[in-house]
């Protein structure tokens, strides 16, 4: 038996056969071309079918790790139009008069050492961007089908670390456990790992070649260890352990059908974050109190073009009439930031995060809003739903919101189309929300605090910079001040307020939240059962808020 030490990134015992991941270099011939221009009106086309891939699994990854960890292939998009990175793949086309392939692996190869040599951290973990996009890039203009592990069995993915674009292409169902000899907390295999649920290590000293590939080993997530050929003493202690934790599933599993209750009587809807109309399914199996966010901009992101009143009717419907009479909460579109559509022909900006986005853009062009709250409106009549407009900062954004309403009412009356009156809600998730908070309450009839991004402003600190990983306190008492405040200017006001952002779903946190006495907490499928687990132990009457 050998074993190895790593860093536990989820707790948790899996056994199975180990798949070494080990992605080769592409090999990139030097060929001579007779027409620059053409070959590189080829590259540009190559360029757009991959900006088109990595929107595709920018959109895949929001459902998968949330939205503040799919930020990256937005990153990747934006390296695409690098000045640099595009002047250096002309510049040897036309110097030398050599195929596309060439100077993409030659440009990527200078920016990676280029990126590998600095002092910085978050800047030399550059290098990895710049080998994926370039290798991304690669395989469209060689036309390869860009590919992860292929196994017909489930298997433990042992690798150097992945890259994103490659932990998103993973077929999930095959995966037992990561496990890579580099990496960071805030790696995407280290969060698509908590997504999952699976056990996972990084940092982990282990060889990557036949002395473990095919090999039967025991991932132990919890003590940061990974045994390969275990022997029988070990296999049957780690067997018991499993099968004490596989019971523990089972326990939640019983608590399916039972309320969201404390011991003393407290009442708290647990719901579920979904991305599309697909996530419905999994939020029914876990048995989700409602939905307490559907971000619909991914109905924008799918498509070519602005969707129609009659496509977005049929979403919201198909929504409200699988939650059967449950609250479904529909977020109005929230693009710009790390979400871009090329149908809105939106400008480059700065700093995306404090742009042009969210309401700002629906406010701008109430065309484009008015035809979703059409949809909404007429949804309405086929079950329970509310209205959630994100971002907002301002009285009058509120104002504005509401006399847009009233116009879209007047309209679908005007129309002879049947609707029903939603509730209408407000993300708080900006510190300018939350110290009016008291004032936008008497407008709304819920608020819903989006922890992401709430604390990001508050901390004024970039979740996605490695080189700010230590400085980032998730349980910032600023944030958690400021989450307290909304819930009591809400219980003044006589509304109720909910937390969908990572946070919520914390259950280290939920306790607190309750101290506080948040009415809901909206979370990813699979973390509604752990957390009616910790409601239904609690007595709130006993806690003290810290």
């Amino acid at each position: 038996m050998l074993t190895y030490s790593g860093k536990g990134i989820v707790e948790g015992i899996t056994i199975g056969k180990i798949s070494v991941y080990a992605k080769g270099k592409q090999q990139v011939q030097r060929i001579k071309i007779q027409d620059a221009d053409a070959e590189l009106i080829r590259f540009e086309k190559a360029k757009k079918r991959t900006e088109k891939q990595l929107q595709d699994l920018h959109d895949k990854a929001v459902t998968e790790v949330g939205e503040a960890n799919a930020a990256i292939f937005d990153r990747y998009r934006m390296l695409l139009e690098d000045v640099g990175y595009n002047e250096s793949v002309e510049n040897i086309v036309r110097m030398q008069m050599v195929n596309a392939e060439y100077a993409v692996d030659a440009t990527g190869d200078f920016y990676g050492r280029m990126f590998a040599r600095m002092e910085d951290e978050y800047m030399r973990e550059r290098a990895a961007d710049v080998k994926d996009v370039s290798e991304q890039l690669l395989s469209v203009l060689e036309g390869k089908e860009q590919s992860t592990a292929n196994e017909r069995e489930p298997i433990i993915i042992l690798a150097d670390d992945l890259a994103p674009s490659e932990t998103v292409r993973l077929d999930k169902e095959k995966v037992l456990s990561f496990v890579t000899v580099h990496g960071s907390v805030n790696s995407h295999t280290a969060i698509l790992a908590k997504t999952m649920g699976i056990p996972a290590l990084i940092g982990t000293d282990i060889p990557l070649d036949d002395t473990v590939d095919g090999k039967m080993a025991i991932v132990d997530g919890t003590n940061g260890k990974i045994y390969v050929d275990p022997d029988e003493e070990t296999l049957f202690l780690m067997k018991c352990r499993q099968a004490e934790e596989l019971e523990k599933k089972h326990l939640l599993q019983e608590l399916k059908g039972k309320e969201n209750i404390t011991l003393d009587g407290k009442k708290v809807m647990i719901c579920a974050n979904i991305g599309s109309i697909k996530d419905l399914q999994t939020a029914v199996e876990n048995d989700a109190d409602g939905i307490g966010l559907f971000r619909s901009e991914f109905i924008y992101l799918g498509s070519e073009d602005h969707p129609t009143e009659e496509e977005q009717f049929e979403v919201y419907k198909t929504a409200v009439e699988a939650m059967a009479g449950k609250l479904v909460i529909i977020r109005t579109l929230d693009i710009g930031a790390d979400k871009q559509c090329d149908y809105f022909r939106m400008e480059k900006e700065e700093n995306p995060a404090l742009g042009y986005r969210a309401i700002r853009i629906c406010l701008d062009h109430p065309e484009i809003f008015k035809v979703q709250l059409r949809a909404l409106f007429r949804a309405s009549v086929y079950g329970k739903l509310a209205i959630m407009y994100p971002m907002i900062t301002s009285l009058s954004e509120v104002e504005m919101i509401k006399k847009i309403v009233e116009e879209v009412k007047e309209e679908l009356t005007e129309r002879n189309i049947g609707y029903a009156e939603p509730e209408h809600g407000i993300m708080i998730e900006t510190p300018a929300a939350v110290m009016i908070s008291d004032l936008l309450a008497k407008e709304v009839d819920f608020f819903s605090i989006g922890t992401n991004d709430l604390s990001q402003y508050t901390m004024a600190i970039d979740r996605q910079n490695p080189k700010l990983e230590h400085f980032y306190d998730a349980h910032h008492p600023a944030v958690l001040r400021m989450i307290r405040m909304v819930i009591e200017n809400a219980h003044k006001a006589g509304i109720r307020v909910g937390i969908c952002g990572e946070l919520g779903a914390d259950p280290s946190m939920t306790q607190e939240f309750l101290a506080m006495g948040v009415d809901e907490l909206s979370v990813a499928p699979g973390r509604i059962l752990p957390i009616r687990k910790i409601v239904r132990e609690t007595n709130t009457l006993q806690l003290t808020l810290k």
